[in-house]
């Protein structure tokens, strides 16, 4: 179907609106996310007063959607709304009409604002659910606040909307076991959903940081493996395990009651929530509460954090550890009504299975090739029991792994081609790629961003994701249920955090999984998404303004010495205002149009704006021009090529490295000094070297133990000229920036020698022990 929308005023005007106290009649009154399969908007508007009503085609079946309706105009309008059969002129008519099922299925829906009414028609509650969702989208923004806005005209446009989704699985997970998020956030998660007609509240309940659900037959589960030492105050992976005697106290878990009510909270929103049960791995919170279902048996602490490898893994030659899981499953199903139930099956890490009698035993028992073999018979004889309940199985595409269980369904997640694999073989997918749907990796610029897991993942790239691969046929591409975004919590441990994570990065995602990939447009997207911002902050959703943030890029020209300076942003309509003096910009300040040259350290801030008013965070990039500045750089040892800090001239490109070392600035060394020489060109006074290290001791990054200077005026032979040791603990922590420096009295030369000494391998008690680690640099600056 094709689309026609009324006049759109430009993103920048919507963006003022947004940002200003302007009335609502000054913005586009259609601008509704996912975009609806049709919608044709007509002339005028009418007017929602206390003197309408809500008419019921059904009230036994209505009932529900009409108090939900009336409660949210009750909220923001503070008038009371009659409900019930009695037709009235003025009226919202809400319709069970079974012959929308043929043409639009049973989640979709009409929508027709004529006349003086404002009729809604579904072949099921759910289709008549998500038609008063975008009945909200057509009122003004305050619709969504707690509180009665006064002087607000609660105008509707008159529209003829035929809408219903593109995938029957629209879906968001939250991680609730890397960080506890209570009852009260996730029923926000829910209603926030709801907005954005995505159905699947995937939960991640158990791993090895934490097992948050309430099982009756195994107290401990809660009693122990909720909870672990608190860690807090350092970073994901730069937690040591819990040491006797620490009294492991944060953490916590949902009780059963809990439970049922959040899924009855969300079942009347159209949304079921899928639980996961780890398994075979991902299973210390559960080992630790019951050692005698693990290979070793041996005492477990909960993990603080991102310690790994974890090769704790459930027992798979004990038919003990089966009855276990069995127990837990059921009661899982009776507080869980969805058709799946996730039990994980990724990173599985077997080396316990092939020390463990019983593993070896049950191999050879069953005939099995091997440890894959085992993960297989594992997740086939888990399938069953949930079959013999009425259930199906969904896991991580490692459950492909040894073959797959033959009536699962797979989530794709190590990109598409599990997914792939599996329709080809007649099994449904959820396709939730890191490459397009992981939103605990970083949407902007990661010196500009709360910390995240690494990985990069914007808003335009959510937006771009096509769920259906085109190497599937028309028959497998309908095995294709849906797609899901990612909310892993491993560095998100406040709803604050988690907001800022999700929003928008979730608009674009319920507009894939919604909306005809033929009507998709980014910039289209991002018109409407400025309205929907209005929204989020009625809401009070902390959402991300990472996606309008200006990226600054530099270029050197070799034969001047000066750096061109490149300012760009994704928003498109936006305008880009910068201060080269430390400042912060202003829509007075310079505005950007073209490429600019500097020839001096400068501080560069830059913001984007629309109709005058600022709607990025600020962008701040100091750029270091120095004697090395751009100069030819040699290397004795290669630098590691996950770790470029962008090519051979990183370390004199006068960008410094930031805290998160993922912002593509450092150089890695992996087990090998840091040994360079940087050419000046000519002989010139030299009085100061510096080189800039990093230390994240979670990730295998250490200081350099010493670092060594030496200069040549020729480069037949070089002087010392003295070192700079790191007092810095191997056991700090903290993640840190160090410069290791040189002052000395002023000698002439052409060619400076660093020399950075690599720890060599990770210390004793450290988890990586015995392994190289890693020596991280950026900027040697010679002065």
């Amino acid at each position: 179907m094709t689309i026609r929308i009324g006049p759109v005023l430009l993103c920048t005007s919507l963006i003022f609106c947004l940002m200003s106290a302007c009335t609502m009649r000054e913005l586009s009154p259609v601008s509704i996310i996912p975009k609806p399969e049709s919608l044709v908007q007509g002339n005028g508007q009418i007017r929602l007063t206390d003197r309408y009503s809500i008419y019921l085609s059904d009230p036994d079946l209505l009932s529900a959607n009409a108090v939900f309706l009336a409660g949210r105009i009750k909220k923001a309008a503070g008038f009371d709304l009659e409900i019930g059969s009695r037709e009235t002129r003025r009226s919202i008519r809400l319709e069970i009409d079974p012959s929308i099922q043929d043409s639009l299925g049973s989640e979709g829906y009409s929508l027709t604002v004529s006349g003086q009414t404002v009729t809604i028609k579904g072949s099921s509650t759910a289709g008549i659910f998500y038609g008063i969702q975008t009945l909200f989208q057509l009122l003004p923004p305050a619709i969504y606040s707690e509180k009665p806005v006064t002087g607000t005209a609660w105008s509707i446009p008159r529209v003829t909307i035929s809408d219903a989704p593109r995938f029957a699985w629209r879906g968001f997970l939250l991680d609730v076991s890397r960080h506890f998020f209570p009852v009260s956030y996730v029923r926000e998660v829910l209603d926030h959903m709801a907005i954005h007609k995505l159905n699947r509240l995937h939960l991640h309940l158990t791993d090895d940081q934490g097992w948050r659900v309430e099982i009756r037959k195994y107290p401990k589960l809660t009693e122990v493996g909720a909870w672990r030492v608190n860690r807090e105050d350092r970073h994901w992976n730069d937690r040591e395990a819990q040491k006797p005697g620490e009294i492991a106290d944060y953490g916590g878990f949902y009780s059963q009651d809990e439970i049922r009510e959040l899924v009855k909270y969300a079942s009347d929103r159209c949304i079921t929530i899928v639980p996961e049960i780890e398994m075979p791995a991902h299973a210390t919170g559960a080992l630790a509460s019951y050692p005698e279902f693990s290979c070793r048996e041996e005492p477990l602490y909960v993990l603080p954090g991102g310690i790994w490898p974890c090769d704790n893994i459930f027992c798979a030659g004990k038919d003990k550890t089966f009855t276990f899981l069995e127990d837990v499953l059921r009661e899982v199903m009776e507080l869980f009504p969805s058709e799946y139930i996730h039990i994980g099956g990724d990173e599985a890490d077997k080396t316990q299975w092939t020390l463990c009698p019983a593993c070896q035993k049950r191999i050879r028992t069953e005939g099995l090739q091997d440890e894959k073999e085992l993960q297989s018979y594992f997740i086939r004889r888990m399938e069953r029991f949930l079959n013999d309940n009425g259930r199906k199985l969904i896991g991580w595409d490692e459950i492909l792994e040894g073959g797959l269980a033959p009536n699962a369904a797979v989530m794709s997640w190590r990109g598409v081609q599990g997914g792939i694999e599996s329709a080809r073989s007649g099994h449904k997918v959820v396709m939730t790629p890191t490459s397009h749907c992981y939103i605990d990796y970083y949407q902007g610029a990661p010196e500009m961003e709360p910390i995240a897991i690494g990985g990069y993942v914007p808003l335009e790239k959510v937006y771009s994701f096509e769920p259906v691969p085109e190497a599937l046929n028309q028959e497998e591409a309908r095995l294709i249920l849906g797609a899901q975004a990612n909310l892993w919590t491993e560095y998100v441990a406040t709803s604050e955090h988690a907001d800022y994570m999700a929003y928008p990065r979730l608009a674009a995602m319920s507009e894939v999984c919604w909306t005809p990939a033929s009507l998709k447009d980014y910039t289209d997207f991002t018109t409407r998404l400025a309205r929907h911002l209005e929204r989020y902050s009625f809401l009070e959703i902390n959402f991300a303004k990472s996606f309008a943030n200006v990226s600054v890029t530099t270029k050197r020209n070799p034969e001047t010495g000066q750096f061109e300076i490149t300012l760009d942003t994704k928003f498109p309509g936006a305008s880009i205002h910068y201060t080269t003096d430390g400042s912060e910009p202003e829509v007075k300040s310079n505005l950007y149009t073209v490429p600019f040259v500097i020839d001096r350290t400068t501080t560069i801030k830059a913001a984007a704006y629309a109709d005058k008013n600022k709607i990025s965070n600020t962008s701040v990039k100091t750029l270091l021009v120095h004697l090395a500045s751009g100069k030819p750089v040699t290397y004795v040892n290669p630098y590691a090529d996950s770790y470029t800090g962008g090519g051979h001239e990183a370390l004199v490109d006068g960008i410094r490295g930031s805290i998160n070392y993922a912002d593509g600035s450092w150089q890695g060394f992996n087990g090998l000094d840091l040994i360079t020489v940087i050419d000046l060109g000519t002989v010139q006074s030299i009085r100061k070297i510096t080189l800039g290290a990093l230390q994240a001791i979670g990730s295998w990054i250490f200081f350099p133990t010493e670092v060594l200077f030496f200069y040549s005026p020729d480069i037949q032979s070089f002087s010392l000229l003295g070192k700079s040791v790191n007092t810095i603990s191997t056991n700090d922590p903290e993640r840190r920036i160090q410069d290791l420096l040189l002052s000395f009295d002023p000698v002439q030369a052409r060619y400076v020698r660093i020399e950075a000494k690599n720890l060599g391998i990770c210390p004793a008690g450290h988890s990586g022990a015995g392994n190289p680690c890693w020596l991280f640099a950026d900027e040697i600056i010679v002065e």
